[in-house]
């Protein structure tokens, strides 16, 4: 009952075996198959990481500041790429506001130094023993001493031809001489900010002009009006325009503020000359 053929059990324990190794073997090649997805997944993984970092990235770029492009159409560029006519009216310019500003600031130090000798000549002058030692008082480069000494000389010189003119006409003409003279002198500088003032934006427009000519040139080079074509030229035209402007305005501005300050101090000095020649007149007749 329990007898079996040998061959029988060689067969099965050959087929346990095979199923055996089959198995085993199974088993590693799933270990193997397994083995790679997992690989895959992270290679895969470090792929993906880059592209997933470069969106975070970009902004980071982004926020960084860009380079600083250079104006293609300010000054500097006008200067550089300007050929010699619209440097001539640069400088041109340039001139007229340096020498401007020159006469306005020159002027009202001028002026305020006049407007300090006037109130020192009330205790310095008019307090003196004699129009001598009043002259001596005062500043050698004070317009008052001026015309002090001026009708001082006047009484020593009415001699010889002299004596035909009445003494008071010949000091009156004297101290008006001397008064002409400081008026002169505040006025200088004037006439060139009422030129500047005049003429600067003239200047400008003629550089304006040129510039529309440029812009029109190069339209015409082109045979199309681009902007890129058009913007410097017109853009040298404004910027010359406003240069114009600007050196005219603070001109005729200086002019008119000096002019007006200009008539207070030669009341002043009028004023000063119309004591003097009352005194020197009654000095004069008492001796």
């Amino acid at each position: 009952m329990f007898n079996f053929d040998i061959s029988k059990g060689r067969s099965g324990v050959s087929a346990l075996l095979a199923s055996a190794l089959i198995a085993t073997a199974g088993v590693s090649f799933s270990g193997v198959v397994m083995a790679q997805p997992s690989g895959a997944v992270s290679v895969a993984a470090e792929a993906s990481a880059p592209a997933s970092a470069a969106p975070l990235a970009a902004p980071a770029e982004a926020a960084k500041p860009a380079d600083a492009v250079d104006n293609p159409y300010g000054i500097e560029a006008l200067w550089k790429g300007s050929d010699a006519v619209a440097k001539t009216v640069l400088l041109l310019l340039l001139i007229m506001s340096i020498g401007s500003w020159y006469v306005i600031i020159v002027k009202l130090l001028e002026q305020s130094k006049i407007g300090r000798q006037s109130k020192k000549t009330t205790s310095s002058f008019w307090n003196a023993g004699s129009v001598e030692q009043g002259a001596e008082n005062l500043e050698s480069s004070s317009p008052f001493r001026f015309i002090a000494e001026a009708g001082i000389e006047a009484t020593k010189k009415h001699d010889g031809l002299l004596q035909h003119v009445g003494f008071n006409d010949w000091v009156t003409l004297s101290i008006q001489r001397a008064i002409e003279r400081i008026q002169s002198r505040l006025q200088g500088g004037l006439a060139f900010l009422a030129t500047v003032g005049s003429t600067a934006p003239f200047v400008g427009l003629f550089g304006t002009v040129w510039g529309i000519y440029h812009a029109l040139t190069a339209i015409g080079i082109a045979g199309q009006a681009s902007i890129d074509k058009v913007a410097g030229p017109v853009g040298e035209a404004l910027i010359m325009t406003a240069i114009g402007l600007a050196v005219a305005v603070p001109a005729v501005l200086g002019y008119n503020w000096l002019v007006r300050r200009n008539k207070g101090v030669l009341d002043d000095v009028r004023a000063f000359g119309s004591d003097l020649h009352s005194v020197i007149l009654a000095s004069a007749s008492k001796a």
